[in-house]
């Protein structure tokens, strides 16, 4: 109280300097400690002029001093009850700041954050299965007997945006890994078709090579030119001639069998390059 009006006059038109914003934050935060309720939350930070948007109640309603009241936060699941520092980091976390933040508002290390988090999953897991028995200890997998839709479905309707935006971004990662299957199936399947395809061409290959290499069907050698008859066995050929023409006939890049009848073109060619010499000769 100024006893000089004076000096009441210059206190009166000294700057202001505005709250800051982590001021706010902080204030916020020990409203919510003292607050028994949602609405009693909500009207604590009304009656000193602090936002009261969903955003901000999300972050505090954590740390409220009891749930009763608030049936929206009674259905999270908690065996115990963190205090201050460690609601307020599980807040932040689900809420997506990053660690060095948590730690810088909490005072808590890297390791008790992560130590936290995980026995709150392993709680809130338990909750949405429908299992009481006790959570497993750090460095071991909590056993899942609950679907993974159903703890999605849980998690989509969690009051906490954090683990709303985590069930988001689990279900995408599955509809990709879907998808991704899906396309791994069909290009296997694809690959096995083409390999099978391939086995087929081949082997028509190999039967197509060797009904080349072997002689024309019993049809196409009825309807074919007669090769003049030469005196000798058979074809009109001895046995030694025939020889000699399957090794000229190699030779020159001709197939023939090994046994049976030698292609007409074959002997043609053979007739006409011996002939040619012994015109020549003549």
């Amino acid at each position: 109280m100024f006893t000089d009006w004076q000096q009441a006059l210059e206190a009166e038109g000294l700057p202001l300097h505005p709250t800051s914003t982590d001021q706010e934050a902080a204030a916020a935060r020990t409203l919510a400690r003292h607050a028994t309720s949602k609405e009693d939350l909500v009207l604590l930070l009304d009656a000193v002029g602090l936002p009261g948007d969903d955003d901000t109640l999300t972050v505090l309603l954590p740390l409220l001093n009891s749930l009763e009241g608030d049936p929206d936060m009674q259905q999270t699941p908690a065996a115990t009850t963190p205090n201050a520092f460690e609601a307020t980091a599980l807040s932040m976390y689900y809420a997506d700041h990053s660690m060095a933040e948590i730690t810088e508002a909490t005072g808590l290390s890297e390791d008790e954050i992560t130590a936290l988090v995980n026995a709150q999953e392993r709680e809130i897991d338990a909750a949405a299965t429908g299992d009481t028995t006790p959570a497993a200890a750090d460095g071991e997998a909590p056993a899942a007997d609950g679907s993974v839709e159903q703890l999605l479905a849980w998690a989509e309707a969690h009051p906490t945006a954090g683990i709303r935006n985590k069930a988001a971004r689990v279900r995408a990662d599955l509809a990709e890994l879907t998808a991704r299957r899906a396309a791994d199936d069909a290009q296997r399947e694809a690959e096995e078709r083409v390999a099978q395809l391939t086995a087929e061409l081949e082997k028509a290959k190999e039967e197509l090579r060797a009904v080349k290499a072997g002689a024309h069907p019993a049809s196409t050698q009825a309807t074919a030119a007669p090769t003049p008859i030469r005196p000798g066995l058979g074809s009109g050929r001895t046995r030694e001639e025939l020889a000699a023409i399957r090794t000229w006939a190699r030779a020159n890049g001709h197939q023939v069998a090994d046994a049976g009848m030698i292609r007409k073109a074959v002997l043609e060619a053979y007739d006409a390059a011996h002939q040619a010499p012994a015109a020549k000769a003549g």
